[in-house]
């Protein structure tokens, strides 16, 4: 797909990941969505980038992605806007141990909700052009050295979280699904190692890890280790994802020493043959 002349939602797309990534769709063409619960973050990354881009390219809706009624109107905003739909990115995350439950809802559940409303506005049949949905993760207790950490709780809430292998099995079902009925929206996962962002400089206060908060001198030990990524890498990967038709159903992985490369699996009637 060419990312040129599509139209994007991007949620928790105010900071971080999210402002790489609504930054690298405007920088190749494309029409932006940036949702956000954030409003004042949400409207000074809007007035940025309509300082470098067109201004009618942008749309900032305020949005709590936990909220099931706003994110199925923010959807419908968003087609209302700009007459269609291509792009979806699940980004929103947050970090808050004290919260957990709360954190589930950002990280999982809205993951969840926001795949299934993309095939529903994206599906050739229902109205829809077709498209891709890219989900975030993380990489967070993948690593063999991490495996039996005290603090791998704490570690695997970066960035939004549902880990690998519920990202896996939830990919393949939907993929699948989507492939056998048609619907022309290839359903993707992007897993970073520790990137810059203010989910990752969070582990400094008690407030967001919780019980976990004693670990955070082990945690930054892990980071230096495996290198801090600029989310501008990640959002080379997103770009790659959206452009290959070939991806479906498949778990990009990005990690400061080895870049971009992917998850792999037993081979399936659709998934590429990507290493």
């Amino acid at each position: 797909m060419h990312v040129n002349g599509k139209v994007a939602l991007v949620t928790g797309g105010a900071q971080g990941i999210g402002r790489a990534f609504v930054q690298a769709l405007l920088g190749k063409g494309a029409k932006v969505a940036l949702l956000d619960r954030n409003s004042e973050a949400g409207q000074e990354s809007k007035a940025a980038l309509d300082e470098q881009f067109e201004a009618q390219r942008t749309l900032f809706i305020q949005c709590d992605v936990t909220e099931q009624e706003q994110l199925k109107g923010a959807f419908k905003k968003v087609i209302e806007h700009f007459g269609r739909l291509d792009i979806v990115v699940n980004n929103a995350g947050v970090n808050n141990e004290k919260d957990w439950e709360s954190t589930i809802q950002i990280n999982l559940t809205s993951v969840i909700r926001g795949t299934y409303l993309g095939l529903e506005y994206m599906r050739k049949g229902n109205g829809g052009n077709g498209g891709v949905i890219i989900n975030m993760s993380s990489l967070a207790d993948k690593t063999d050295s991490t495996a039996k950490s005290p603090c791998n709780l704490a570690y695997i809430i970066f960035p939004a979280n549902p880990n690998l292998e519920l990202d896996s099995e939830f990919l393949i079902s939907t993929g699948l699904a989507a492939n056998m009925e048609n619907y022309g929206v290839r359903v993707n996962t992007i897993c970073p190692g520790f990137v810059n962002t203010p989910i990752l400089q969070s582990i400094d206060k008690e407030e967001n890890m919780g019980q976990y908060y004693s670990y955070k001198d082990e945690i930054k030990n892990m980071m230096q280790f495996y290198g801090v990524m600029d989310p501008s890498i990640i959002a080379e990967g997103l770009i790659t994802i959206i452009e290959d038709d070939t991806l479906n159903g498949e778990v990009m992985k990005i990690t400061a020493s080895q870049g971009i490369h992917f998850q792999q699996y037993g081979q399936t009637p659709f998934t590429s043959s990507k290493t």
